[in-house]
Formats: structure tokens, C-alpha cells, sequence
């Protein structure tokens, strides 16, 4: 056997991968594969295709074709088990079997090619061993890596050393209690440790000291700073008034010490930060009505210090039917029920703080129809022929405006990506799902509704369903939100901010 060439093209003859084996001009090479679409016809079941010179074994893998072409004095039982070799092989290599993919892997492809034939003939090796020779390990690697770790102990062992010059300084100096005294004292252990409420612990504590420990500045460290500086102004400054007698403009460089007194004084984060969130569960009948319309709503809160942790939130929220509260147990829910409040049981424990949010109060929204739905989405499949042509549409509610909107719409088995006729916005093919994905990106006064149409071979209509809906918007049904913060102690009202967002957990069309 020998073989000229292996490729893989896609259907429309664009060529994704090429590997020569034998010595055979580039030219020669691309004018074969330019002639191979035109001879191979739809409907065959064949899997090879001879002309006057060459024969083309080939096999369908999707939207592609994996490609063999060899002289016709090959065996072509030969050839056939080499073509189903490589067919074995770029999967291992391929994220998909498709374009993008085999683009992505055109050069692990290649390798893995003439791991399989060598100078024209099949080696006689299996898919895990050619993995294994394309994965062979390199000394000159091995090594680099060895010099590479090398530095980087040596560089470790050069910090140690400098660590235990500077601390050594420190002790010499005599001025260590005096430097870290502030961070020792009772009153700021008591500061860091002291607390009811969770969060308040030996924990928290550790992360306030670790703050406050480098704005206690060393002397070791000061004349290291200090001798630094000093040697770099006397070059730098005679260099500028060289500089300056050649008759150039210097401009002069900003302090640091006003550079660090600006990014100080960025907030780095609001103290309160109040999230509002309700979850969508909807199941929809493909022919009309709900089978179930249930919301789930949390509000959670994230204090980031103690000193804001002693409050109360002020909440307002819409009269919905359906809709229930139920509080954290260490919420007061007389002073929920009767002026929506919410506050702790116990005033003198203050609030969480940290970076978790903690959720205080959740709430459910039933007994919503139809009509209350955010996003109505109808399909109609109908077969004609040898196709099935599907439209799909949404008709969104003008309570919300929908964000990132995603329709998934499930389709049987294909060799070949749907064809769209039609679209108001995106859409995209996974092939390895075999999942239609419709998307827009923000559904507003300007398009409450939207159709897509595309086709299909004939299939059975119950295969596109169901159908998933993803989105969020940026109010709730509740319309529950923060109105004030009280704080419980003296001072005035904290700075707050709050998330609010709908958005869906399992929302289906079936």
C-alpha cells in the first residue's frame, strides 16, 4: 500500500487537515483533494472513489470527511483499515468533530497522522500507542525544568537569608517592642477578638491583624528604604541638572507618597451590601397552560466589619398573590410581620460580617396563571418531504426587560448543522448535544417578540422538546427592595448597596 496523502475536509471541500506521505508536489497534492468534492455524489453508500491515477478512500464524520488517497495498485483492505485507524484517532485529539475543532487540533492531528503511517504504509500500532509516542518525554525538557526548580530553591534559599539578616537588625536595635508594641497591646487584641455575633471569632481577628501589621514600618527597614533613596538622588540628581545646563525641561516626578494617598482613598467596597434574588421553576405544555409557575425568592445580607454590624433593614415589597415570608430563626418576626423590619432578636448581636452574604429572609410566589408568565415561547414542527421545518417564537411580558436570553432547542441526531432561514438574533450549534441554541441579548419595548425557523431531515416533532429557557432580569415579581438601614447605635445611617435580580432555575417548555 501506498499512500499519497490523508486529509480532512469539510463537505463544502474546504481542507482542515493534510499530511503527505510520499514525494509528491504540493501542487499535485491540492489539485487531488480540489477534485475530490466534485467526484464523491450524495446517497452513495460507497466509500471509495477511482479515478484514471489515484483512489479515494474516505469516510463521513459529521459535517466532515476523513480523507485517504492512494495509488490504485494499494490493497484496498489496506486502506480500509488505516482509514478506520485515523477515524479512531481524531476523536482522541478533536474538542469536536466539527471545524472549529479540528482547527484547534490541526497540528496534534498531524503529528498523530504520521505516527500511523510511515513513508507511504501502516504502521502496525494501536490508538494508545500512538498516543503514547506523541506524549514521549524529552531529556532537554527534563532538564530545563531540573535548572528551572534550581533557581527557584535558590532564589527561596536567598529570601530566607535576607528574612533572617533583617530580623537579626531588629534585635540588635533593641526596637522591636517599640515597633509592633500597637499591634500587641490588650486593648487591640481585645479590638480583634472580642464579639458575639459569628464572624466576631479568633478568625476574624487574624485578618484584622494582618491589615494593621505592615503599616508598622521597621527600622531596618527604614534605613534600607532610606540608603536606597539617598544613593539614587545624588545620581539621579546630577544627572538632571546635566540636563538642566543643556538647556532641556525637566518636569519632576510625582511623590509616592501622594500616588499612595490617592489609591487610598478609592473605596475599595460599600460596608452593607443587601442581595435580592428570586428563582424561576416553570414548566410550560407545549399546547398551552402551566404546570407549575413556583418563585423562590432570598434576601441575603454581607457586612464587611463590626462596626456595621448593629442594624436594622427597612424592606418594602409589592402586594402579590400567592406570596409568603419565612425569616432566619434569629430574626425578630414581630417586628417583620408588623413594620417590615428586619432586625435581630437579640439587639446587642450584631449581624454576620466577612465576605459571605447571609440569608435572612425567603419568600414563595404560587398560584401565578399563565399570564404572569415572563417569557411564552411556541414551537411548531411540521414535516414536508424529506424535511422538517420548525418555527419558533417568543412573546415576552412588558413587566421585565430579559437579559441574556438563551432558547435550547433539542434535535435528533444530525451529520450536519440545521439549516436557519430565518432569525430575530443568534443562534448556535452544538453538535456534541445535538442542542439548537437561539440567543438575545436583551429582549425590550423594541422587540417583545421574536421568531426563528429552521430545518431539519424529517423527524419525529416530540424530539424537539422540551425545550429550556435561560435569562435574568433586573427586577422581581415581590418588587421587594431595601429602603433604609437603621443603625442601632450612635452614628449616622451606614452606606449601602443592593443586587436585585429574577432570575430562572429550571424553566421548560414540554
Amino acid at each position: 500500500m501506498v499512500v499519497l496523502a490523508a486529509s480532512m475536509m469539510s463537505k463544502s471541500g474546504k481542507v482542515l487537515v493534510s499530511r503527505q506521505f510520499v514525494d509528491m508536489t504540493r501542487g499535485r497534492i491540492e489539485g487531488l483533494l480540489a477534485a475530490f468534492p466534485k467526484l464523491v455524489g450524495t446517497g452513495k453508500q460507497h466509500t471509495y472513489v477511482e479515478t484514471q491515477d489515484v483512489r479515494y478512500v474516505y469516510q463521513p464524520i459529521e459535517a466532515l470527511y476523513l480523507l485517504i488517497i492512494t495509488n490504485k495498485q494499494s490493497n484496498i483492505l489496506e486502506d480500509l483499515d488505516t482509514l478506520r485507524l485515523l477515524s479512531k484517532l481524531v476523536p482522541e485529539y478533536s474538542p469536536s468533530l466539527d471545524e472549529e475543532g479540528v482547527c484547534t487540533a490541526v497540528f496534534d492531528l498531524v503529528t498523530a497522522f504520521d505516527e500511523a503511517i510511515s513513508l507511504g504504509n501502516k504502521e502496525n500500532v494501536t490508538v494508545a500507542q500512538v498516543k503514547q509516542y506523541c506524549e514521549m518525554e524529552s531529556n532537554e525538557e527534563k532538564l530545563h525544568k531540573l535548572v528551572m526548580q534550581s533557581k527557584i530553591n535558590e532564589t527561596k534559599d536567598h529570601m530566607r537569608q535576607r528574612v533572617t539578616e533583617i530580623e537579626k537588625s531588629k534585635i540588635d536595635r533593641g526596637k522591636s517592642e517599640k515597633a509592633f508594641g500597637p499591634m500587641r497591646s490588650p486593648n487591640n487584641i481585645d479590638m480583634n477578638t472580642r464579639g458575639s455575633g459569628p464572624g466576631a471569632g479568633p478568625i476574624f481577628g487574624d485578618i484584622h491583624k494582618t491589615k494593621e501589621q505592615p503599616l508598622a514600618s521597621s527600622p531596618a527597614h527604614s534605613k534600607l528604604a532610606g540608603g536606597m533613596k539617598l544613593g539614587k538622588g545624588q545620581k539621579t540628581n546630577q544627572f538632571l541638572e546635566s540636563l538642566k545646563a543643556e538647556g532641556e525641561v525637566i518636569l519632576e516626578d510625582t511623590q509616592p507618597s501622594a500616588v499612595q494617598s490617592r489609591l487610598s482613598s478609592v473605596p475599595q467596597s460599600d460596608p452593607i451590601t443587601v442581595k435580592i434574588e428570586e428563582k424561576l421553576n416553570v414548566t410550560i405544555k407545549r399546547d398551552g397552560g402551566v404546570n407549575n409557575f413556583d418563585i423562590q425568592g432570598t434576601l441575603a445580607l454581607q457586612v464587611l466589619n463590626d462596626t456595621n454590624g448593629f442594624i436594622q433593614l427597612q424592606i418594602e415589597n409589592q402586594d402579590v398573590t400567592g406570596l409568603s415570608f419565612k425569616t432566619h430563626p434569629n430574626i425578630n418576626k414581630e417586628l417583620f410581620n408588623s413594620q417590615q423590619i428586619v432586625g435581630a432578636k437579640d439587639p446587642n448581636r450584631p449581624f454576620p460580617t466577612g465576605q459571605n452574604e447571609t440569608p435572612l429572609v425567603k419568600w414563595r410566589i404560587q398560584e401565578l396563571n399563565e399570564a404572569s408568565l415572563p417569557l411564552a415561547v411556541n414551537c411548531w414542527p411540521s414535516v414536508s418531504g424529506n424535511e422538517t421545518y420548525v418555527n419558533i417564537e417568543y412573546e415576552a411580558s412588558d413587566m421585565f426587560d430579559l437579559h441574556n436570553v438563551v432558547i435550547s432547542i433539542p434535535l435528533p441526531a444530525l451529520r450536519a448543522a440545521p439549516s436557519v432561514r430565518q432569525i430575530d438574533g443568534e443562534w448556535k450549534y452544538d453538535s456534541r448535544n445535538s442542542v439548537l441554541e437561539w440567543s438575545v441579548i436583551l429582549i425590550d419595548e423594541s422587540n417583545r417578540s421574536g421568531s426563528m425557523e429552521f430545518a431539519v431531515p424529517a423527524a419525529d416533532p416530540s424530539s424537539f422538546f422540551p425545550i429550556s429557557v435561560g435569562f435574568s432580569a433586573p427586577s422581581t415579581f415581590s418588587d421587594l427592595k431595601v429602603t433604609a438601614v437603621h443603625p442601632l447605635r450612635e452614628g449616622s445611617p451606614p452606606k449601602f448597596s443592593q443586587r436585585i435580580r429574577l432570575v430562572t432555575d429550571n424553566y421548560q417548555v414540554i
